[in-house]
């Protein structure tokens, strides 16, 4: 039996860690004929079971979206209140951020630092666009005498948002925030591996005041779920993050119903060390820059590039560091980097690192599983560097998703721009350099959606975030993302003195 929890505090109806979670359709927890196992990747034990959503469960749920669009009353919610809601959403989590944090952890395996740090922003993407939103209208535009033109911004519609495993309630966040935002109504799929924080947020939305069917939660496979969802009709936009191939497919499906899309693909991203850098401030942001979430990130700068001046000494640093880095119980705070997220990943990451050995790269550093004393049965992979690689390898071009950067010498401006380019990617990038004017040169010519100077960070809320090339396009996190859930309408009046005969007659 479905259990409402639309004007429920979720405290009144259990708490957040619990033995089995039901998917959300109209406002309401919804179990269906099948379910799932989710994981702990830390100890590979079974953390929940989950109902597992299928078609008909799908189609419940565009249903329900759909009607809320239709004929619910969220669209037409003056944008005041809708930014209020918003920010209710964002004060329930900063009430509940230590149990958020701890689902996070316990389902994806991650440490605790990634994992606050990554709440506290989905926190905060709530927070920016209940106020983005406020400012964010049409134009009145410059017309010939007697003529008035404005635009005026409505919802786009029905939206499937495909969320990746790697952050999983950020990306809930970054896909929800602007939607409802906006004024659409949403259908969440998150990853099979990692569902529990999105249906969590889900509840939260209601609880916050976001209306019934306005936001809905399905759980399941890929392709049974997400293509039904992407094909619908009754879709008028698919957000997804997640794979190149997995985006060039849904890209295809959605091209039958012209649908809206929004995709923020893989990478394989540069990180350019000059001989002027900064040498403390490159080594730690570097180190940073490809561990960061255990390696588990779209922009991770995978591809490290270091002037021959420095190499020597660079790597010296980088080695001895990327040593100290600590792998162990995701809650202890001392913990650099947490688990893979899998087994299947552990294994991939693996097959890299063994076909970059085999075709002659030196692993400097890592490149073994390791077994954690009380987490044996969890999936655990070494920080790994690997130098002594060509721009042909397999290594080297394709993105491996894991903690593994391969290094390369170079010895000039131009020459780096050309070997940093050389990808099919172009997601993010960083630049060490003391020199303003070779940074901003540099970062002019770097085809990526992202440059970070001096910086190891890639995303805030405001600063868009997304991809050139095969990493995909449109942007999110930033106001302009909410254009992408909305349609402009161009209203053109006539207020002159005479009518209007073009014909004459």
């Amino acid at each position: 039996m479905a259990e409402t929890i639309s004007d429920q505090a979720i405290t009144e109806i259990g708490t957040m860690k619990r033995d089995h979670y039901a998917f959300v359709i109209n406002g309401e927890r919804v179990d269906s004929k099948e379910t799932f196992e989710t994981f702990n990747p830390a100890t590979g034990e079974v953390l929940a079971t989950v109902a597992k959503a299928n078609q008909e469960d799908a189609e419940k749920a565009v249903q329900a979206a759909r009607q809320a669009f239709d004929h619910g009353k969220w669209r037409k919610t003056p944008i005041g209140k809708r930014s209020r809601v918003l920010n209710n959403i964002a004060s329930i989590m900063r009430e509940r951020f230590k149990e958020i944090v701890e689902m996070e952890v316990l389902n994806s395996g991650k440490s605790i630092g990634a994992a606050q740090a990554q709440v506290n922003q989905s926190i905060e993407d709530f927070e920016f666009y209940a106020g983005a939103i406020v400012g964010h209208r049409g134009t009145v535009n410059n017309m010939p005498n007697g003529f008035f033109n404005y635009t005026h911004k409505e919802p786009v519609g029905v939206c499937a948002q495909i969320i990746p495993w790697n952050y999983p309630m950020m990306m809930a966040a970054w896909k929800i925030a602007p939607a409802i935002a906006a004024g659409c109504s949403v259908i969440i799929k998150p990853a099979s591996l990692t569902p529990v924080t999105a249906i969590l947020l889900n509840e939260i939305c209601h609880e916050a005041g976001v209306p019934e069917g306005v936001v809905n939660t399905l759980p399941g496979s890929g392709r049974v779920v997400g293509d039904y969802l992407v094909e619908h009709e009754d879709v008028n936009k698919v957000a997804f993050t997640g794979s190149t191939p997995t985006g060039k497919d849904i890209m295809g499906k959605a091209s039958q119903s012209l649908k809206r899309l929004t995709l923020e693909l893989g990478g394989k991203s540069p990180n350019i060390v000059f001989d002027d850098a900064d040498l403390e401030a490159a080594v730690a942001g570097s180190l940073f820059g490809i561990y960061f979430n255990t390696g588990q990130s779209c922009e991770a700068r995978s591809r490290m590039f270091v002037h021959e001046d420095i190499y020597d000494t660079f790597m010296e640093q980088f080695i001895e560091k990327t040593k100290k880095l600590q792998l162990g119980d995701p809650f202890d705070k001392g913990t650099h980097l947490g688990s893979i997220v899998s087994r299947d990943q552990l294994e991939i990451i693996d097959s890299y690192v063994r076909s970059a050995e085999e075709d002659g790269a030196t692993i400097a550093v890592g490149g073994k599983e390791r077994k954690i004393e009380g987490f044996e049965n969890g999936h655990w992979y070494e920080p790994t560097v690997i130098t002594d690689v060509t721009p042909d390898m397999k290594a080297v071009q394709e993105e491996i998703f894991g903690p593994v950067v391969v290094v390369e010498k170079f010895s000039d401006e131009k020459d780096v721009i050309k070997r940093a380019n050389d990808t099919k990617y172009g997601l993010g990038s960083a630049i060490w350099t003391t020199n303003q004017a070779r940074a901003t040169r540099t970062a002019h010519q770097i085809e990526a959606g992202i440059v970070m100077v001096n910086c190891p960070f890639s995303a805030f809320p405001g600063t868009p975030f997304g991809g050139y090339k095969q990493s995909g396009f449109g942007r999110e996190l930033c106001v302009e993302t909410l254009d992408l859930y909305m349609e402009d309408k161009s209203v053109l009046s006539y207020y002159g003195p005479k009518p209007i005969n073009p014909f004459g007659v």
